[in-house]
């Protein structure tokens, strides 16, 4: 993926270190960069904000519980085809238990 504009660091560069920076496990002067990054590149932004809203709503959906090894699959499934630029089919993925009542 890249917006098509020349930056100071690359949009692969950016995509290929997406979740070092989102766990912040990447030294200040690195995310610094990828901060000013996204500030001009709106498609890295975009990435950037789906792969945070994923990592966010896996964080409270499945808190320290162990993740059951076909929900995992199906969710790297449809990740990779995200990441891909393909279209993951509207099928919800399950996983097997009953769903709980949110209060919202």
């Amino acid at each position: 993926m890249s917006c098509g504009e020349p930056h100071e660091t690359d949009c692969a560069e950016v995509l290929d270190h997406l979740y070092e920076f989102l766990d912040h496990e990447m030294p200040d002067s690195e995310g610094h960069k990828f901060e000013e990054h996204f500030e001009e590149c709106s498609p890295c932004l975009e990435k950037y904000g789906l792969e945070q809203a994923v990592k966010k709503l896996v964080k409270r959906c499945c808190g320290h519980d162990d993740v059951p090894t076909d929900l995992r699959d199906k969710v790297m499934g449809r990740i990779e085809l995200i990441r891909s630029g393909q279209t993951p089919p509207d099928t919800e993925v399950s996983t097997g238990a009953p769903r709980r009542a949110t209060a919202e």
